[in-house]
């Protein structure tokens, strides 16, 4: 565990990590890893004060076990567990969290002997009158023997021996620091040296008072002993129930250790989940500041990465085995945590380092090999191989690990590998269970990209590198040429290959987006469809009922014998009939090409115009509509253009502006101010390129420059210095 912790780079964070625990323990914890995370959740929403710092208590459980006396000390620190356990008690907990706390029933013995504790862990003197009667008697003595000190310190004989003015407490006595030749002067005894050669001295006229000093610290003692020798007995007959309380307390550790370092550094949890999928978005690995996330898709059973040196892939293999380790034990992490998933390993394994040893006579390949054999003998496991033809001719690695890998994959083993051996990475490619992942690289600025396309093989670009960490130009040229042609335009053809996947997923992402408008035209349309219809549903109500009394008129007329009555009856059935009125369509015979118009909740401009129809613009979507189901929502009117305004406007360019901004030592808020001003002025002076210093350091003001780099409008793209120009400590900014 602690070698796989280093391979991945994890051991500040689990240090930091450990910071918070009351006691030293493992990170697993045992038992049911869903309750575990239940009872995380819960508690996360309460606020409680950390556990105190206790020992480990199984040394002392055993000696409890075969009936021994602890001592004081260390029976205070089971106290401090019970007393935290009453503290949690008090609070008001529901849930999971509630039924844990009611089933702890301390009893009333161990009860009571937790009242005899002050806060500092000794016994109270109200338990016994024997207490009360020797500290009184240990504090008068106390009082004469700095009595005398305070005498023999102010006596004028004394003054040019004395080194300071004050008493000093050594090996249990109280004594003077005094200078060589003091013995003309006091009779004492040397009981210690100090660093710059001076002697602790007890006056010999303390001699008595320490005698009975001591007398009584050995009577204290011996009522101590008898106390502790109560309680060991009271302990060991709850002994059971102090080694449950001390599992419990620990529980309880790793539940507030990891909430309160999740809390304190932004941090979410992932239960692990019973399948072998991982899937991580925007997973930050805990060793690096200011980096860019990690988002992987990993389903298969091989993750191959390839492409350009230094851009990322190991630290890509390192993060996914990161965030799988912190799983398995819930520990938090950087991460969205709703978009992620990651499956449940019972191994993990790292292939990283160089394992060639002079003393165990083992090379690289062979050191390469041992630990693939190690891998057939587990299963359900996770490994990450590190350039995995390292040591060995590049075409035999290839044929050998393809086998390899192949047998394991049966073993249910998940494999991610880097290489940048290009037959290695064909042969696993036409493997259906390998996912292929490239490290991206940038052909203008010549740099890595530090971000990654699935579905293709990616370029080493070596040569691109070496020039950049100051291998010599005409060095590189004479590499290619050595090289050769045909792999180099195997490289591009990789590099083709490339630019047209991420031309594809560019063009995806456009359908994406216009199939979600499609997609939310067609709801809002289905809508409106809705809608009319019920309107239309009112309106055929209100004319049947309309109807109907219309004809209830007439059919009374007609029973009338009376013209007069007739003719009043049916004049009230024509009224009946005129006041049906149907809703008026609009002609709009009007319409121009760019008006505005809506159609129901829907707003668009006209683009072309038919007969009856209109070619209508809504969100990017050209949609035929009737002309009368069309609401003109303004109609453009010509206006006689106002003359305009003249304007003199006069620009005072800054004065003094230089190319280079230095922020060093400054906070993240006045940084920002001072770039934006720094970018303002280089912008009126006309620079289209400038340089910005803010060192390295933790990163913080390095993260902060570049995220308001990103949002300032008249910048193109930045990216740090090279390595003569101030490295990651400097960013070049294009205006």
């Amino acid at each position: 565990m602690h070698e796989l912790v280093l391979q991945l780079d994890l051991e500040d964070y689990i240090a930091h990590y450990k910071s918070y625990l009351a006691r030293e323990k493992p990170l697993y914890m045992e038992g049911d890893a869903n309750l575990h995370f239940r009872f995380i959740n819960e508690l996360s929403h309460y606020e409680l004060v950390p556990p105190p710092a206790v020992i480990n208590l199984d040394t002392k459980l055993m000696h409890l076990s075969k009936q021994g006396v602890l001592h004081i000390d260390e029976i205070w620190e089971f106290v401090k567990i019970i007393r935290y356990f009453l503290y949690l008690k008090s609070q008001k907990f529901e849930g999971y969290a509630a039924e844990w706390i009611l089933g702890v029933n301390i009893p009333p013995a161990i009860l009571e002997i937790e009242k005899w504790f002050d806060n500092k862990g000794n016994l109270k003197e109200e338990i016994d009158p024997r207490f009360a009667s020797l500290n009184a008697a240990i504090k008068a003595l106390k009082e004469k023997i700095y009595g005398v000190l305070r005498s023999l310190i102010s006596s004028q004989k004394l003054q040019e021996f004395l080194v300071d003015t004050q008493a000093h407490f050594l090996n249990n006595q109280e004594s003077l620091l005094l200078r060589g030749g003091y013995a003309s002067v006091l009779k004492g005894t040397i009981v210690g040296r100090s660093a710059g050669g001076y002697f602790y001295v007890v006056p010999n006229a303390l001699n008595s008072y320490q005698e009975q000093e001591s007398a009584i610290t050995g009577e204290k003692e011996a009522l101590m002993y008898e106390y502790a020798k109560k309680i060991s007995m009271e302990f060991s007959k709850n002994r059971l129930f102090l080694s449950w309380l001390n599992r419990e307390f620990d529980r309880f550790d790793n539940y507030l250790a990891r909430i309160t370092f999740a809390k304190a550094n932004d941090m979410e949890f992932i239960l692990p989940s019973s399948d072998k999928d991982i899937v991580l978005k925007d997973f930050f690995h805990p060793a690096l500041k200011g980096a860019k996330s990690v988002s992987v898709n990993f389903t298969k059973s091989i993750l191959l990465v390839t492409g350009v040196n230094a851009g990322g892939k190991t630290m890509l293999l390192k993060s996914v085995l990161a965030a799988v380790l912190l799983s398995k034990y819930l520990l938090p992490m950087k991460i969205d945590a709703a978009g992620s998933h990651i499956g449940r390993f019972k191994n993990i394994k790292a292939i990283i380092e160089d394992t060639q040893n002079v003393k165990n006579d083992i090379s690289t390949f062979a050191g390469r090999m041992v630990e693939f054999s190690r891998l057939f003998t587990v299963n359900s496991a996770l490994v990450g191989v590190d350039e995995i033809e390292l040591g060995t001719d590049a075409d035999e690695a290839a044929a050998l690990f393809c086998a390899i890998l192949d047998c394991l994959i049966k073993k249910e083993v998940k494999i991610i590998i880097t290489t940048h051996h290009k037959r290695l990475a064909s042969m696993l490619a036409s493997n259906e269970q390998t996912e292929l992942l490239a490290a991206l690289y940038d052909e203008k600025t010549q740099r890595p990209l530090y971000s990654f396309l699935y579905g293709t093989i990616g370029k080493s670009y070596a040569f691109e590198t070496a020039a950049r960490y100051g291998i010599a130009q005409n060095i590189v040229e004479k590499a290619r040429i050595l090289y050769g042609e045909d792999k180099e335009k195997l490289n591009d053809l990789i590099q083709k290959n490339i630019d047209l996947e991420f031309e594809i997923r560019t063009k995806l992402k456009d359908i994406e987006v216009k199939t979600h408008k499609l997609d939310k035209l067609a709801n809002s349309l289905e809508e409106q469809k809705e809608v009319q219809k019920k309107e239309f549903n009112i309106l055929k109500f209100r004319f049947e009922n309309e109807y109907r009394e219309a004809v209830k008129l007439a059919k009374e007329a007609a029973k009338q014998n009376e013209n007069k009555n007739i003719h009043k009856l049916l004049n009230e059935a024509d009224k009946a009939k005129k006041a049906v009125s149907l809703p008026k369509q609009a002609k709009n015979d009007d319409l121009n090409i760019g008006d505005r118009v809506g159609y129901g909740t829907l707003k668009g401009v006209v683009t072309a115009l038919k007969k009856e129809s209109a070619v209508v613009d809504i969100d990017g979507v050209m949609m035929y509509l009737p002309k009368n189901s069309l609401q003109k929502l303004f109609s453009p009117e010509l206006k006689t253009p106002s003359k305009k305004k003249s304007f003199n406007i006069s620009l005072l360019r800054p004065q003094n502006v230089s190319v280079n901004l230095d922020l060093h030592g400054m906070r993240s808020d006045e940084a920002i101010e001072k770039s934006d001003k720094f970018l303002s002025d280089a912008l009126l002076v006309g620079f289209n390129e400038v340089r910005i210093y803010h060192g390295v350091g933790t990163g913080k003001l390095a993260h902060a420059v570049k995220n308001f780099l990103k949002t300032h409008p008249s910048v193109k793209e930045f990216f740090d210095a090279d390595a003569n120009q101030g490295g990651a400590g400097a960013t070049i900014v294009k205006l």
